[in-house]
């Protein structure tokens, strides 16, 4: 059974009312962002599908900026708005419960970050909660695009976390509107296993991307230099 609770450094993410919980790709993908937009000139950022508000936490952390979180779930939007709230970074963060194919506040970010949905066509789980954040049955990745485009300035760019089998898939689906993976990093639980994870960072320029790979664990099960020098500043352990 998963803890109620996750502890990093400097805040506490609450999460048992949601039902994706706090997990290693995703504090990567908080981390590697957080850490890419501290070497970039951007003032707002977007978080769609928020879930427990982990990575616009993990962004608050290391950015100067103003956040805005978008969550569907009710209960997840309560959940988020319990650990912003109780977080030194609530001034940074606002949340909003709405479905982000409706969401319009009058805003154009320069920055977007989404974990969303994986899976389409794959066995449903029999708790509604689990599908919405789980299945991406009314947040489609075309849907996905649609929305962020929207929703970002001309000059923005956008971070996505994705399965690795999904991520020629979306490439093409931006590629088509004109918007082109700049970084990506795949990950790996341990050098032994495939890849099972990919960050790629988009913009509208279309130049070479530069690809590494991030291995989470050694060959004896403890994390990686890679691993902890990303994390070290959000893991109480590292």
């Amino acid at each position: 059974m998963s803890n109620s609770f996750f502890q990093f450094k400097q805040f506490i993410v609450h999460q048992e009312k949601c039902a994706m919980k706090v997990c290693t790709d995703a504090c990567v993908f908080g981390a590697f962002v957080a850490e890419y937009l501290a070497s970039q000139k951007i003032n707002n950022c977007l978080d769609i599908g928020t879930g427990t508000g982990l990575l616009s936490l993990m962004l608050a952390q290391k950015n100067d900026i103003g956040m805005d979180t978008v969550e569907i779930n009710t209960e997840a939007y309560l959940q988020a708005k319990e650990n912003i709230e109780n977080s030194i970074y609530k001034n940074k963060i606002s949340i909003h419960n709405q479905n982000i194919l409706e969401f319009d506040n009058n805003k154009k970010y320069d920055f977007i970050i989404t974990n969303p949905p994986f899976y389409e066509g794959d066995l449903m789980s029999s708790q509604q909660n689990k599908n919405q954040a789980k299945h991406n049955e009314s947040l489609t990745l075309p849907k996905l695009l649609q929305s962020i485009i929207r929703l970002f300035k001309d000059n923005g760019e956008f971070a996505v976390l994705l399965p690795f089998h999904r991520i020629i898939e979306f490439e093409l689906l931006a590629n088509d509107l004109n918007y082109f993976v700049q970084k990506e990093i795949l990950l790996k639980q341990t050098s032994k296993h495939l890849y099972f994870r990919s960050i790629q960072i988009y913009s509208c320029t279309q130049l070479i991307k530069t690809t590494s790979d991030l291995i989470i664990k050694d060959e004896n099960n403890l994390y990686t230099n890679s691993f902890v020098e990303l994390l070290k500043d959000y893991y109480l352990d590292l």
